[in-house]
């Protein structure tokens, strides 16, 4: 998989890294810059792409 691949991304994950990339965007953050931002703040916040199968198996 190549990197930069969104395929591993819930509809949810994305939805958040839309909604996280238009606040940047109207604080007049540059497109390219508000996506990485967005996608860096979903990562952090949920650990990267969590489709079943992706092998991120909750450890207890």
């Amino acid at each position: 998989m190549p990197r930069g691949d969104k395929s591993t991304y819930t509809d949810k994950q994305k939805r958040q890294a839309r909604h996280i990339e238009q606040g940047y965007r109207q604080e007049g953050v540059p497109e390219k810059t508000a996506e990485q931002r967005a996608w860096a703040t979903v990562n952090k916040l949920d650990g990267g792409g969590k489709k079943s199968g992706s092998g991120r198996a909750r450890h207890h």
